[in-house]
Parts: structure tokens; C-alpha cells; sequence
């Protein structure tokens, strides 16, 4: 690539492309350092400038000139933006409405012959239920 006057061009490589992507990665860098707060002064410029380097390496490394970079990017877009599989579970917060509650704890030898019948209501304060709240 060319960039300048025969044996003063820049010392390092790079493609047209990789200009272009880097100058507006630095554009979004700098936006979002001022989004958080980060004030324009020469040391955030500069590590904006490396963020940007880094960026511009990375998805520079994934196009090339058989993969251009709307070909790359409209694959991230369809990527993010496919069907996925239901993972969510289905139905809501357990509740505790109809679990039984009582003072005191079972002791042997207290059981009655069928389950559930012959119990009484036991006195004592005792916090509501659903089904009694109607």
C-alpha cells in the first residue's frame, strides 16, 4: 500500500480496509469513553488509540479478500439475530398455600388412622391461607 511520498510511508502494513474500520472504531472508543465518564486528555486518547488498534487487528483477522467485511458483518448480524431453542421453564414461583401447618411437631403415637382425618384445629395464632382468605 501506498500512503505517502516513495520511502517515507508509514512503517507498518495495512489494507485500505483496515483504515477505514479503524477510523471509525476510534469515533466509537472515544464516544463511549465520554459515555462513561472519561475525560478527552492526552493518556484516554491513547489508550483509546490502543483499544482501537487492537479492535482494528481482530476484525481485521477475520476478513479478508475472499471474506469481506460486509459478508463478515451481515454473518454476525444473521448470527444474532436466528431462532434460538426455548430454554426458559415453563410455569411460576412455588408456593407454601397449601402446605400444612401446626405448633407442634407430630410425636409418636399420635398418628390417627386415616390421613388427615380426626385432626383438630389446634388453638394458637395461625397466619391465613388462600383458601381461608375467600
Amino acid at each position: 500500500m501506498w500512503l505517502g511520498p516513495p520511502r517515507a510511508t508509514f512503517p507498518w502494513r495495512a489494507r485500505y480496509v483496515a483504515w477505514g474500520v479503524g477510523t471509525v472504531l476510534f469515533l466509537v472508543v472515544l464516544g463511549v469513553e465520554r459515555q462513561l465518564g472519561i475525560g478527552f486528555s492526552f493518556f484516554s486518547t491513547g489508550w483509546g488509540l490502543l483499544i482501537t488498534i487492537a479492535l482494528t487487528r481482530l476484525i481485521g483477522s477475520r476478513i479478508s479478500h475472499e471474506r469481506p467485511l460486509t459478508a463478515v458483518a451481515l454473518m454476525w448480524l444473521r448470527e444474532l439475530t436466528a431462532p434460538r431453542k426455548q430454554t426458559a421453564v415453563r410455569g411460576g414461583a412455588a408456593s407454601a398455600a397449601r402446605i400444612r401447618v401446626e405448633r407442634d411437631r407430630p410425636r409418636p403415637g399420635q398418628r390417627s388412622d386415616s390421613r388427615g382425618g380426626g385432626r383438630k384445629e389446634r388453638t394458637g395464632v395461625r397466619a391465613p391461607t388462600s383458601c381461608q382468605q375467600q
